[in-house]
């Protein structure tokens, strides 16, 4: 089992930019799916960006050249990030960490099911 830590969010004013990151711990990690979801009071938790290898990453359309995913191996420690650019009111949420062993990894299609391991949120609000 992975324990998933998120950290990074706060408040930010429109065209802001925040980066958010998830200490990973555990074994197996490199086999797995890693992702960043959303979800916003009142609505679904939403795919926002999967990472299946460096160079194989996915973006929900609505964050797609805005958001970057990206993933930090160093000395035995995993840290998955998530730099956001040119935010928006709509980007507010409670922004999760997730890992699962999918092997898909992409953002089509991505269900909250499908990753077992998630940390428990860092919450992202971007006033106009």
């Amino acid at each position: 089992q992975l324990k998933l830590v998120e950290s990074g969010g706060g408040s930010v004013a429109a065209g802001g930019s925040l980066r958010l990151s998830c200490a990973v711990s555990g074994t197996q990690y490199s086999t797995y799916c890693m992702a960043w979801f959303r979800q916003a009071p009142g609505k679904e938790r939403e795919g926002v960006a999967t990472f299946a290898a460096p160079g194989a990453t996915t973006y929900a359309d609505t964050v797609k050249g805005r958001f970057t995913i990206s993933r930090d191996k160093s000395e035995g420690a995993v840290t998955l990030y998530l730099e956001m650019n040119s935010l928006k009111p709509e980007d507010s949420a409670m922004y999760y960490c997730a890992s699962g062993p999918w092997g898909g990894c992409t953002i089509d299609g991505a269900s909250p099911s499908y990753f077992g391991s998630w940390g428990k949120g860092t919450q992202v609000t971007v006033s106009s």
